[in-house]
């Protein structure tokens, strides 16, 4: 039955029968027949059960259906009131000490603090000139 009786050395070929054996298509060796790959020389000489099996359909859904309305909702992306820079700067230039650029923008509590103060006593006057420079064309308040 078996192809040898002597002690088994650790072969693989001399452990199995003659009828479960094969050889590799590679290096020639007697490999179990059931083996994938060649003990002897590494190879691959049996494709894997898992690559026969049929490939898995995959379904894509994709509806892409939009949903968003563009509906302003009060503090959801409102960007408020757009104010003109050229207009606000030349108000704070000329008549910031009472405030007037303040009152442009709807801020009417700070409008009436430069208007008592005088501009917040000149300092808040320079302060805003410089600010309302560096915004955007046109700027956004709330």
């Amino acid at each position: 039955m078996y192809e040898n009786s002597t002690p088994n050395t650790g072969n693989v070929a001399e452990s199995v029968p003659m009828d479960n054996m094969k050889f590799c298509k590679h290096c020639g060796s007697k490999i179990p027949k059931d083996a994938v790959l060649c003990v002897h020389c590494g190879r691959q000489v049996e494709e894997l059960a898992q690559q026969q099996a049929a490939q898995p359909q995959i379904v894509i859904n994709n509806e892409n259906t939009n949903v968003n309305s563009n509906v302003a909702a009060v503090g959801a992306g409102y960007m408020g009131k757009p104010i003109n820079k050229w207009v606000a700067f030349a108000l704070c230039l000329f008549l910031g000490f009472f405030g007037v650029h303040k009152f442009y923008e709807g801020k009417i509590g700070s409008g009436l603090l430069y208007l008592f103060t005088f501009g917040l006593c000149g300092i808040g006057w320079i302060i805003d000139c410089i600010i309302i420079l560096l915004k955007p064309n046109p700027y956004y308040v709330r």
